[in-house]
């Protein structure tokens, strides 16, 4: 993979329409409204706004929809939405609603072929295979459900397989440092991104724009997701951009 300008992704992960963001993806707190979040974060240089409905797979539903489209109606940056989604159709109506790419996790794992089947009805470059992985013994574990449920498969075999089907880009999120603020899981991410030729975002643990200089100087991630650190205004998203210019890292 060529390493080009490296991306910084606000994170919205929503519960009941609203943002939420919690620890090890439990004990979840309310942020705020998603549009009005991802036009914030838009107008601070973000690159691309992440939409994550966390509860829709537990509940058995469908991405809120609306907050999808009200989301799209006030950004222009790409919009990256997953939660929920088990199909072709149901990506196609996330699409038709506004989103720029989409992201599918559970039901990829419960069936690999709607990776491929996605992947050839709306090209690759619109779907973003999301692992939710946890450290167990001597290797990582996807985790499926809003991270509940164990799928017993090797996260670094699973990317692979993802590549290989059509998967886009790969969205890896570190369960085990989810929440905690104290740097993503580099050697998880490390071993991802060196197994595949897709942008892998690494997702999970960030708590100051040194965390986010880490990941992108030594892993070949291809981005950097953060949530906690924008929703409490610690740090804006042209602050960890001009530290991460400082700090001579290419950004976009």
């Amino acid at each position: 993979m060529t390493m080009t300008a490296r991306k910084i992704i606000p994170c919205l992960d929503m519960k009941e329409g609203k943002v939420v963001k919690g620890i090890k993806f439990k004990d979840m707190k309310e942020i705020g409204d998603p549009p009005s979040l991802a036009a914030k974060y838009e107008a601070e240089g973000a690159d691309e706004v992440a939409f994550l409905d966390i509860s829709a797979t537990v509940e058995g539903r469908q991405t809120m929809l609306r907050a999808v489209t009200a989301t799209a109606a006030v950004v222009k940056i790409p919009f990256v939405v997953g939660g929920g989604i088990r199909s072709k159709d149901e990506m196609r109506a996330v699409l038709d609603a506004g989103a720029s790419k989409v992201s599918i996790n559970s039901a990829a794992v419960a069936d690999p072929n709607i990776i491929k089947e996605c992947a050839d009805a709306f090209g690759s470059e619109r779907l973003v295979i999301a692992i939710d992985a946890k450290a167990e013994g001597d290797k990582w574990v996807v985790y499926t459900h809003g991270g509940m449920r164990s799928s017993g498969i090797d996260a670094i075999e699973w990317a692979k397989k993802a590549e290989a089907s059509g998967a886009g880009e790969i969205l890896l999120t570190s369960i085990d440092a989810d929440g905690e603020k104290t740097g993503y899981d580099i050697p998880l991410t490390a071993a991802v991104a060196n197994a595949v030729r897709i942008p892998v975002t690494a997702s999970g643990g960030c708590g100051s724009p040194e965390h986010i200089y880490d990941v992108l100087t030594r892993t070949k991630a291809a981005a950097a997701l953060a949530a906690s650190i924008f929703h409490y205004n610690e740090h804006t998203v042209t602050g960890v951009k001009d530290y991460l210019k400082k700090m001579g890292v290419d950004v976009k």
